[in-house]
């Protein structure tokens, strides 16, 4: 162990940090002292672990939260780990899409997760493995793992490429290999580091009943559909190869099988104008058609590589102005109601890839400051306010409020139960609960005469299994899921159903919730 840092360590921790800046001024006096360059707050947080194993030391959570880097990473309530498959051809041919050599559709080298996956040859196993270090090394817990799997159209990919592709992800969060992924799902629903969630991505045109089926048996319980837009005159221009319709069908059928969904749209498109965008968003929560529960907003910019870059230089195309954008995304967020994810409201591509179109990497931070009122999710999240803003003290949780929203979504009815603070301000936890219209008849065998929670989720700093947190492992979620059951029984079915992660089945089963194919049921 490095005696220097060991000091600096032992005398932050005597001097009581109360800020980042803090930090930074406290390091670069004990660094003078030791007559050493001002360390990283990796090195510095690797040193407090081995004292912590020691125990020469006492745990220290405010050092820790100083020590972190990028706290925002794990303030959802877990760890997500974005993986990347290999280049391969997509069915595709949308005009707006860069097409780099070596690089998976729509992808480009320079962007974080894709370049970290090409320095890996999109070998999924390492690049689970540097994501773990990566947030561990930054002081980050990675119990609960989001596993994120892009790269274009999953479905498109080959079907053993597929299975190696997961089953090889399973293996690096549990730290040994197994010999098949139902062996390597088994291992992890008591590894180090648990899958939670498992999301791909694919396009509506390219999912069935039996896709579906697939992507269940490989543990996936969140899909990403590439909509772009919900008008087909603007899709058939943009060459995007799919209908409204497919994306009606696919978005009914993953709801139908619990799984939660998330649209990729993209204003600004050849073809579309702020007016008709905004319409578009309107359009999305006033149609039960559509009704996505998350949300990446990819505005359309002209890349190089693309046949929007030729159309561009021919002047047959203009990307909104900044202001334009600005005011549009403004508008769409008054749109979005409470029991939807804004997950992204641009796409991260460096400037020097982009051609045109929006290059202001920090937009959402500027609606932000500008726009104070968004409902989504993830502006209310209570990891991301400078207060959880309510005590638990002796088990009991104080100052928040059950609020049940009802809405009608592609033959069923959604509840989306919420704990919040009084105001709506702060979101703690949430499930969505689905009934199906006619619930005693499914494609899949295990969810007839079923309710289906397809999501449960705590929000907060990510607390490790075992820990009380701020806001996770407080009861919240227990207290959900029984008002969900309430609901179900309510509605006269005899059966709960949960789309869940691979880790957190033991939780489920606790709760007397047992293994029918891949869902966990309970009899009511």
């Amino acid at each position: 162990m490095n005696k220097k840092l060991t000091i600096i360590v032992k005398s932050l921790i005597k001097a009581r940090v109360n800020s980042r800046a803090n930090l930074l001024n406290l390091k670069r006096q004990l660094s003078n002292r030791q007559k050493i360059a001002p360390p990283l707050n990796s090195d510095l947080f690797r040193i407090y672990r081995q004292l912590l194993k020691k125990k020469a030391i006492k745990p220290n959570p405010a050092l820790e939260t100083f020590f972190r880097k990028r706290e925002i990473r794990t303030l959802s309530g877990v760890a997500p780990i974005t993986v990347l498959t290999k280049p391969y051809p997509c069915p595709g041919h949308c005009i707006y899409c860069p097409d780099e050599p070596g690089m998976p559709k729509s992808y480009l080298s320079n962007e974080p997760a894709a370049a970290r996956a090409k320095g890996t040859k999109f070998d999924p196993f390492k690049q689970v493995k540097v994501r773990l270090k990566a947030l561990a090394n930054n002081g980050h817990s990675t119990d609960k793992v989001e596993l994120i799997v892009l790269g274009g159209s999953w479905t498109a990919y080959p079907k053993n490429y597929q299975t190696w592709f997961i089953k090889k992800c399973f293996d690096a969060l549990n730290g040994k290999s197994a010999k098949t992924l139902a062996a390597a799902q088994k291992l992890n629903e008591t590894a180090k580091h648990r899958c939670v969630g498992l999301t791909l991505e694919t396009r509506p045109d390219l999912i069935d009943t039996e896709e579906i089926k697939r992507m269940r048996k490989l543990g996936c319980t969140r899909l990403e559909l590439g909509v772009q837009s919900i008008y087909d005159p603007i899709l058939k221009l943009n060459k995007r190869g799919q209908t409204v319709k497919q994306t009606i069908e696919a978005t009914k059928l993953l709801k139908q099988s619990g799984f939660k969904v998330m649209y990729h749209l993209m204003p600004n498109l050849p073809g579309s104008s702020p007016a008709l965008d905004l319409k578009m968003f309107k359009r999305l929560f006033s149609d039960s058609d559509f009704q996505p529960d998350l949300l990446k907003i990819y505005p359309c910019i002209v890349t190089k590589n693309s046949v929007l870059c030729r159309w561009y230089r021919q002047k047959k195309f203009r990307p909104y102005s900044d202001k334009q954008l600005k005011d549009l995304l403004i508008k769409i967020k008054k749109t979005v109601p409470s029991y939807v994810r804004i997950t992204r409201l641009i796409r991260d591509i460096p400037a020097e890839s982009i051609v045109a179109g929006n290059k202001i990497t920090n937009l959402r931070q500027i609606i932000a400051n500008d726009f104070k009122g968004c409902k989504c999710i993830r502006c209310r999240e209570a990891g991301h306010q400078k207060s959880s803003g309510f005590s638990a003290k002796g088990g009991k949780v104080k100052s928040l409020k059950l609020f049940t929203k009802k809405y009608q979504a592609s033959e069923g009815i959604e509840y989306f139960l919420s704990y919040e603070s009084k105001n709506r301000k702060i979101l703690y936890a949430f499930l969505r609960l689905r009934i199906n219209d006619n619930a005693n008849e499914n494609f899949i065998d295990e969810l007839k005469g079923a309710a289906i929670i397809r999501e449960l989720h705590t929000y907060g700093e990510l607390a490790p299994l075992g820990q009380a947190g701020k806001v996770q492992h407080l009861g919240l979620g227990k207290k959900l899921i029984f008002e969900a059951e309430k609901i179900a029984r309510k509605n006269k079915l005899k059966r709960i159903a949960v789309i869940s992660g691979i880790g957190v089945r033991q939780y489920y089963q606790k709760l007397s919730y047992k293994l029918e194919g891949t869902y966990l049921v309970k009899i009511l």
